[in-house]
């Protein structure tokens, strides 16, 4: 125990030869390093921080610049959906436009095709119609002809308008 005392008390005890060789050892070292080393350490410490400045400023300016390209790109991206649904609503109103057009073409082209089919039922109707008086007036000359060259009873005429209705070109009869 007595040694670890006296080494404890040598830790305490205060030399001054000592202090005064640590102090110049000190100062001398600290000459020697402001001279030699802490030019080049300064040096080294102002360029990194130089760097570390200039990459937080770029740093900065890049963010900056991707924040402007974003709000570009956002606003271009609205206006194309913009211009997208401008020309879908154009085109959807054109659809329209020419299908109304269509519409209102074969409407017309229908009515038209209706009115001459008309006029040729008309056409056909009044010639058959005139037709049907050539018949007949044919036929009742051809009956008065007969009439005349006979003279006849009431059989006899129901007899021969019989046999005048058998002789018509379509065959039918009539009672």
């Amino acid at each position: 125990m007595n040694h670890l005392m006296l080494l404890a008390s040598s830790f305490t005890e205060v030399k001054p030869g000592l202090i005064f060789w640590t102090l110049i050892t000190f100062v001398l070292v600290a000459l020697i390093l402001r001279s030699r080393a802490w030019g080049p350490i300064l040096s080294l410490v102002e360029e990194r921080e130089k760097q570390i400045a200039a990459s937080v400023e770029s740093a900065k300016k890049e963010r900056a610049e991707a924040e402007k390209l974003l709000v570009e790109q956002k606003a271009a991206l609205a206006k194309a959906r913009e211009e997208m649904a401008e020309a879908m609503r154009k085109s959807q109103a054109e659809l329209e436009r020419f299908k109304e057009q269509v519409m209102a073409e074969a409407r017309k082209k229908g009515e038209l095709e209706l009115e001459g089919a008309r006029k040729q039922i008309q056409e056909e109707k009044n010639k058959a119609i005139s037709e049907v008086k050539v018949m007949a007036v044919d036929l009742a000359l051809h009956a008065a002809e007969r009439l005349l060259s006979e003279k006849l009873d009431d059989s006899k005429h129901r007899k021969l308008a019989e046999q005048f209705l058998a002789e018509l070109p379509n065959g039918r009869r009539s009672n």
